[in-house]
């Protein structure tokens, strides 16, 4: 099975960037859809981007789009989200998972999950 390891994470002012990695030990990424979410103190989990196997098809949570950009580079076996602009409020640990489900562009089906990265967006 996959094992999704993040790194990238960090503090920034808000209207800063960060770029968060996620790479795999075991199976190559190229066979999964993509994931990233994240879960900020107090509240659930939530999606912030999917993309497919191959990277044509992409999908993002309202309050991060125009903002964040996933995309993937299965050369590399990394899968990548470019956040630009942040806000406190994208404050969270962010987590990338990867799924073999239909549902993955909506964020269902993730099976196999890192750690976590923490990113703190300051005002």
């Amino acid at each position: 099975q996959v094992q999704p390891v993040e790194s990238g994470g960090g503090s920034v002012q808000a209207g800063g960037a960060l770029r968060l990695s996620c790479a795999a030990s075991g199976r190559t990424l190229s066979n999964y859809a993509m994931g990233w979410f994240r879960q900020a103190p107090g509240k659930e989990r939530e999606f912030v981007a999917a993309i497919n196997w191959s990277g044509s098809i992409t999908n993002y949570a309202d309050s991060v789009k125009g903002r964040f950009t996933i995309s993937r580079d299965n050369a590399k076996n990394t899968v990548y989200l470019q956040m630009n602009n942040l806000k406190p409020e994208d404050t969270a640990v962010y987590y990338c998972a990867a799924s073999r489900s239909a549902g993955y562009l909506l964020g269902r089906g993730y099976d196999y999950w890192g750690q976590g990265t923490q990113v703190t967006v300051s005002s």
